[in-house]
């Protein structure tokens, strides 16, 4: 237990010195087992078994079924950024909501959960919404706070809405069917929508200048722009209802869905060599970083395993006899505290291999834990000082200070927090949807 918690310390101080987290897992994975080895159990040749370790985790790895499902929904991901669907989307949401006050603001959360849907990225949906939906919040005279919090939160939403790389990530380090995890991100993913137009509601209420209305569109302008949808309808239909039929497996969801993307490119007239190569060159490089930091992660959870660390918390935190809900809010509470130093994927994998046995002893549903991790994972994005979100956001409008983007984000880290606790109070709301297709 000594050694782990070492290890842990010795983690945070590279982290902190801005080594890579991948590299600094490796490093501390590698010297942790080679050390509990020879000095622990007495192995003359464990710095041998260490090495082995480290080359055995990086294969296994490379060659994972499991994880192939990652490049092609990041291919799909990106061929839809690329081409630009993402404005089509923005049209129509801002074809029947502009006209209320607050309403591009409100369009935008829309076309951030419908464009996330097929993403599966929160820092690709930020990046892209801040192209499309900037210029026009600022055309309509609204305040940079509401419009950028609009577009920072709105990101959030593709961590969450499957297909979510973090929801397979999360599906392979704790053993659970990936599938049910994208049935059961859906609904909270709504919820989180829904939580999100009500901030804005609030927010354009509260101060009627930040966010005043547009022009009301026609129902000719309405219905044409219903075109520009399809695409990404069409695709999201195919994969996800599939999965939820049970027709193929995620990763042949995964697989449909790239080709599927290509396919509708082409079919629009969107899709060229340039593009086609700049989809596949984002995605071989997110791979790569993906892939670099989960081999980290098995090297650090190989050496954490060794310790015991895992078996013995559960052990303890069994025998304290604490309520099992109370246990719950302190891993509610370290997530939220941990977030504000740490980005999303990060405190995936440091922390799942530890705390996911301890949830399961305690009777608590994998599938559900692993909903209310990634919403709380959600809220890191855009909790000061770290927010990937903002900074992504920050880096495509630089004019716009971090500050006013962080006050921006307020309210939405507020409906963060309501939804967290429905979620952690009500696990039909995660759990539903698995039982109905059952």
């Amino acid at each position: 237990m000594i050694e782990s918690l070492v290890g842990f310390a010795c983690l945070l101080l590279l982290i902190l010195l801005r080594i890579p987290l991948a590299i600094a897992m490796g490093i501390v994975g590698v010297v942790g087992f080679g050390y509990t080895q020879v000095f622990i159990y007495g192995n003359p040749r464990g710095w041998d078994a260490s090495l082995n370790m480290l080359s055995s985790a990086t294969f296994e790895t490379g060659l994972s079924y499991g994880l192939s499902v990652v490049p092609l929904f990041l291919v799909m991901g990106n061929i839809i950024t690329e081409t630009g669907f993402s404005k089509g989307l923005y049209r129509a949401a801002n074809a029947f909501l502009g006209h209320f006050r607050g309403g591009l603001a409100l369009a935008t959360v829309v076309s951030c959960g419908a464009f996330s849907a097929v993403c599966g990225s929160s820092m690709a949906t930020a990046a892209t919404m801040s192209k499309v939906a900037m210029p026009s919040m600022r055309e309509y005279k609204y305040s940079d706070s509401l419009a950028a919090g609009s577009i920072a939160a709105g990101g959030t939403l593709g961590i969450l809405i499957p297909p979510s790389v973090i929801l397979v990530i999360y599906g392979l380090m704790t053993e659970t069917d990936i599938g049910k995890l994208f049935i059961a991100g859906l609904l909270p993913g709504m919820l989180g929508i829904v939580l999100y137009m009500l901030a804005v509601y609030c927010t354009v209420n509260l101060k009627p200048e930040v966010g005043p209305a547009g022009p009301r569109a026609s129902r000719k302008e309405r219905l044409t722009s219903l075109k520009g949808v399809w695409p990404i309808n069409l695709i999201f239909i195919i994969v996800m209802g599939g999965i939820y039929l049970g027709v193929f497996t995620p990763t042949e969801a995964a697989g449909i869905g790239a080709s599927g993307a290509l396919i509708v490119a082409l079919l629009t007239g969107k899709m060229n060599l340039k593009i086609l190569n700049r989809s596949l060159s984002n995605a071989a490089r997110t791979t790569a970083t993906l892939f670099f930091l989960v081999i980290g992660a098995v090297i650090f959870s190989n050496f954490i395993n060794l310790t015991g660390m895992p078996i013995l918390l559960k052990e303890w935190v069994l025998a304290q006899g604490f309520s099992p809900f109370l246990v719950i809010l302190l891993i509610i509470a370290f997530y939220v505290l941990l977030g504000c130093v740490l980005e999303s994927m990060s405190m995936i994998l440091l922390t799942v291999p530890v705390l996911y046995p301890v949830v399961e002893a305690l009777g608590f549903d994998l599938i559900w834990f692993g909903i209310l991790v990634v919403v709380v994972t959600e809220i890191s994005l855009i909790t000061p000082p770290v927010g990937m979100n903002v900074f992504v956001l920050r880096g495509m409008i630089p004019d716009i200070k971090l500050a006013t983007i962080f006050k921006g984000v307020t309210p939405f880290w507020i409906a963060d927090i309501v939804r967290l606790i429905l979620i952690a109070t009500i696990p039909a709301i995660s759990l539903l949807l698995i039982d109905l297709v059952q």
